[in-house]
C-alpha cells in the first residue's frame, strides 16, 4: 500500500466515514497566508519543482540546515538540480516531522506521485515533476484551482497600492476571490527608523503632514478605508509579545513626538504605545465589521550573523516566552469592550504552553447583541504548531473551554502554492480526532451532528465568520 493512501492519519472506522463524507471534497477558505500577490495577478508559470516547492520555504530551509546541507544549496548560488538533490536527501531524514507528511501529500496531489522520495531516486522526481509543471501548464492560478480554493487573503502592507489586487478583480475568468489583508506592522516598531521611515511614507501617501499621535491614527484609518473599498475583511498583527500598560494622552503624544525625533523611548513607553495602537485600531476595524488577527509569541531573527547575511523570513525564528500574559490579554480585551470597540477577533498563540491562558481569556469577551457565534476565535496552531499533535493540543484545549463547534478551521499560512494540503492534513487529523471519540463514547453516534461538527470547522464557520453581511 502507498504511504499516502486514501485513509492516511485515518485510524478508526468513523474518523474515515466522516472525512469521505463529510470534509474531503469541501472547498478551502484560506483566510491567512503568504502567498505572493504578484504571482497570482501575473498568473505566474513555474520554471521547475525547485522554484515552486523550495523558493521562500522557511520550514523546508530549517530542515535542511539540520541535515547538514550547505547554505549554497538552501539559498545560496547552487543550481535548482543541486538545491533539489540536497532537499531530496532530508526528505528521508524528517521523518517524524510533519514536513515528511506534507512532501508526500503535495507529490501525490499534484504530481500523482505515491512513491517515497529518497536520496537516491531524487533524478526521476524531479524529472517526472518538472514534465508534469510543463505538461500541465501548473501556473499559479492552476494550482490554487487545482486545490479546491474559493477564498484566498493575502497578507499586505498598508502602504501597498494594491494595483495587484485590482488586476485580479479586473479578471473575470478567474472564479477566486483574493482579497487583501492589512498588516500594520512597522506601525508598531515605535523607537526604530523604520517606525519614523513609515511615517513619512504613510504621510506622503494620504498627502498631510502627521505631526501628531492623532493624526498619524488618522492616516491608518484612512489605508484601512482605502483597504475596505478593495474588498478587505482582515487584519493582521504580528507581536512578540501582548502586554496591557495605560496612559494618558498626554503621555501617548509624548512617546510618539520622542520616536519622531529620533530618541530612545523606554520598554515602558514602548508597551503603553502597542497598547493603546492595539486598543485604537480594535476600534477602527469593529467600526467596518472587519476580523482582527493577533499572532503572538515569535521571536524573529535569533541568528544575527546569518540575518545579515541571507535577511529575514528565512528560518531563524523561535517560540517566545512572557511574563503577565493573562493579565495582558484579558486587559486588552476588556479595554476594547469598554470602549465599545471590540472587533471579530482571532488570538493566535505561538507558545503552546499557553493554550488554556489564552483559550479562557477569549472566552470572557463572546457576548455581543448580534448573535455572532465565537466572536472572539481561539486560532488554529499555526507555524510550529501546524503539526499533528499541535493541532490536537489546540482543538482539545478550545472544546475544554468554548465551543469546538465554532471554531473557524485551518489556515495555510504560507507563501508557498503546493501548501493547500495543510489543509487536508488538518481536516484528516479533525476526522480522526472526532472519530476517536465517538467509538470511545465520549461524543455521540450521531450523523446529524457529526455532519454539522465536521462542515462547519472545515468551511462554513469561517465563511460566516468572515463576510461583512452581520
Amino acid at each position: 500500500m502507498a504511504f499516502i493512501h486514501k485513509d492516511f492519519m485515518l485510524q478508526n472506522d468513523t474518523g474515515k466515514f466522516l472525512y469521505h463524507t463529510y470534509a474531503k471534497s469541501l472547498p478551502i477558505f484560506d483566510y491567512h497566508c503568504h502567498l505572493d500577490v504578484r504571482f497570482i495577478a501575473d498568473d505566474h508559470q513555474f520554471s521547475d519543482i525547485t522554484e515552486l516547492w523550495l523558493a521562500g520555504d522557511h520550514y523546508k530551509w530549517r530542515a535542511m540546515r539540520a541535515n547538514g546541507i550547505p547554505e549554497e544549496k538552501i539559498t545560496g548560488d547552487a543550481s535548482s538540480i543541486e538545491k533539489f538533490k540536497a532537499w531530496a536527501q532530508t526528505v528521508e531524514d524528517c521523518i517524524g516531522n510533519p514536513l515528511y507528511h506534507w512532501t508526500h501529500l503535495e507529490l501525490k496531489n499534484y504530481f500523482g506521485i505515491d512513491k517515497l522520495l529518497y536520496e537516491d531516486n531524487w533524478k526521476e522526481f524531479y524529472d517526472r515533476a518538472n514534465k508534469i509543471i510543463k505538461k500541465e501548464k501548473l501556473t499559479a492560478r492552476k494550482l490554487i484551482q487545482l486545490s479546491n480554493v474559493d477564498f484566498i487573503c493575502t497578507t499586505d502592507s498598508p502602504l501597498d497600492s494594491l494595483a495587484y489586487h485590482d488586476k485580479i478583480s479586473a479578471d473575470q475568468d478567474f472564479k477566486v476571490r483574493v482579497v487583501p489583508s492589512f498588516r500594520p506592522d512597522e506601525a508598531f516598531v515605535i523607537g526604530e527608523k523604520k517606525f519614523v521611515n513609515f511615517v513619512k511614507k504613510l504621510g506622503r501617501i494620504a498627502n498631510t503632514a502627521i505631526k501628531s499621535y492623532p493624526d498619524f491614527v488618522k492616516c491608518i484609518e484612512e489605508r484601512v478605508d482605502y483597504f475596505d473599498n478593495k474588498g478587505a475583511l482582515i487584519s493582521d498583527h504580528s507581536l512578540e509579545k501582548l502586554f496591557f500598560k495605560k496612559s494618558t494622552d498626554e503621555e501617548i503624544e509624548d512617546i510618539f513626538q520622542k520616536s519622531l525625533d529620533g530618541n530612545e523611548i523606554t520598554d515602558e513607553e514602548y508597551e503603553q504605545f502597542v497598547t493603546r495602537l492595539i486598543i485604537d485600531l480594535g476600534k477602527i476595524y469593529h467600526n467596518r465589521n472587519w476580523v482582527m488577527q493577533i499572532h503572538f509569541g515569535a521571536r524573529r531573527d535569533n541568528n544575527t550573523m546569518m540575518h545579515k547575511l541571507i535577511g529575514k523570513d528565512t528560518g531563524f525564528d523561535s517560540i517566545a516566552d512572557q511574563s503577565g500574559l493573562a493579565y495582558a490579554l484579558n486587559g486588552l480585551l476588556n479595554a476594547m469592550c469598554q470602549n465599545n470597540g471590540l472587533p471579530k477577533m482571532i488570538i493566535y498563540n505561538l507558545n503552546p504552553e499557553y493554550n488554556h491562558i489564552v483559550a479562557s481569556a477569549v472566552a470572557n469577551f463572546q457576548g455581543n447583541e448580534k448573535g455572532i457565534k465565537g466572536k472572539i476565535q481561539f486560532g488554529a496552531g499555526w507555524w510550529f504548531n501546524d503539526t499533528e499533535q499541535g493541532m490536537l493540543r489546540q482543538m482539545t484545549t478550545l472544546a475544554d473551554h468554548g465551543l469546538l463547534m465554532n471554531f473557524v478551521g485551518m489556515l495555510t499560512d504560507s507563501r508557498s502554492f503546493l501548501s493547500f494540503p495543510r489543509h487536508e492534513y488538518f481536516r484528516r487529523i479533525l476526522c480522526n480526532y472526532v472519530g476517536e471519540q465517538v467509538e470511545q463514547g465520549k461524543f455521540p453516534d450521531d450523523k446529524r451532528l457529526l455532519k454539522k461538527l465536521i462542515e462547519n470547522t472545515c468551511y462554513y464557520n469561517a465563511v460566516n465568520f468572515f463576510t461583512k453581511a452581520m
